[in-house]
């Protein structure tokens, strides 16, 4: 074995391990810290496929040229690799180091095997996904922290109606507005989607429109919300730039579990029950919304004919957040309807707070 042998196993045994305990660590994260286990499940995966990749890359070489105590690399240290901010900068940290480590087995391991440098790319790709999702699951529970109740709306019969109900739902704290009306002409939807930006901009209130992201663009909305027939997530985001928020319609969990990996800022999960504003060929039910609150943490509405009545039967699927149109906008008072509403979501997430 030539000396230039020797260091290409000592730089392949040293990063397999770095990758390896990199990704440990943000499986950690994204279990204990996030309660995620669709996330975890993605970690631990990639964990698993970097054993695999390991044992092909000639273990006895590997160990018999391993000489811990004798790396020079042991004494080289940074102020910042001893800080960490947050349980997030911990995870970040994490999958930064397996990604670095990864490029150094795929760039050194060419020298031994040309496939296996292959597989490790594709392995640096996903770590790439896997940092994303983790950063916006983080990100988003921050951003939805007390946002519970989303409310659809139409163009209504005229723009002070609009703005009536709209002033009305924000007094009501209500988290969502969202703009959905099919019916709307173009110039239409965009002026109510201006009077709604307006009327909920330095409020607690985000402003959602639906389908259309030139026009949230246009009007200036927090977000836009696309179902399963819409363009993609990527394609959105192209049109809407990086800080405006997608939210993706769900009826499957595959559904739910892709909306996360593409870069959904948050889903809609259903639809529940019949509703009085859209007609379903198909429901999803309450078994999709207990399939939801068990694997994933990014911010989650059940739609669906929702209404007070049976709303503690979506609670008890360990949702935590919902999205309304007619048992609101229909109510004699909407933001009394809205209020009722809020008093049971928050009541379930005072209750469940330590875990989530």
């Amino acid at each position: 074995m030539t000396d230039e042998d020797f260091a290409v196993f000592r730089i392949l045994d040293a990063n397999l391990n770095r990758a390896s305990e990199g990704l440990r660590v943000a499986e950690e994260h994204a279990r204990f810290v996030l309660n995620d286990s669709h996330l975890t499940s993605m970690a631990k995966g990639l964990r698993h496929q970097l054993a695999e990749l390991a044992a092909g890359l000639d273990v006895d070489g590997r160990l018999a040229c391993r000489n811990a105590t004798g790396d020079v690399g042991l004494q080289v240290t940074t102020e910042s690799e001893s800080q960490r901010d947050s349980t997030a900068a911990v995870g970040v940290a994490a999958v930064k180091r397996a990604q670095q480590a990864l490029r150094c087995i795929e760039e050194y391991g060419k020298r031994i095997s040309s496939s296996a440098a292959a597989q490790c790319e594709q392995l640096r790709y996903a770590t790439y996904t896997l940092e994303q999702t983790l950063h916006t699951a983080t990100q988003m529970q921050q951003t939805f922290s007390g946002r519970q109740l989303y409310v659809l709306i139409d163009k209504g019969s005229s723009e002070p109606e609009f703005e009536d109900l709209v002033r009305c739902l924000v007094a009501a704290e209500v988290g969502v507005l969202q703009l959905r009306d099919k019916q709307a002409t173009d110039r239409e939807l965009l002026g109510r989607a201006r009077t709604l930006c307006r009327l909920t901009r330095g409020t607690g209130t985000l402003a959602i429109v639906n389908d259309r992201p030139d026009i949230a663009r246009l009007a200036g909305a927090d977000g836009v919300h696309v179902g399963q027939d819409e363009l993609s997530v990527s394609d959105v985001r192209q049109i809407v730039g990086p800080r405006m928020l997608i939210g993706v319609s769900t009826h499957t969990i595959e559904q739910a579990r892709e909306a996360v990996v593409q870069g959904a800022n948050y889903i809609g999960c259903g639809p529940t029950f019949p509703s009085g504003t859209k007609h379903f060929e198909q429901f999803s039910g309450l078994e999709f919304l207990q399939q939801v609150a068990a694997e994933i943490r990014l911010p989650a509405f059940a739609i669906g004919g929702i209404t007070a009545d049976n709303l503690p039967q979506v609670l008890a699927c360990g949702v935590e957040r919902v999205a309304v149109s007619g048992a609101v906008i229909r109510a004699d008072s909407p933001g009394s309807a809205a209020g009722a509403l809020q008093v049971q979501l928050r009541a379930v997430a005072d209750a469940d707070s330590p875990r989530r």
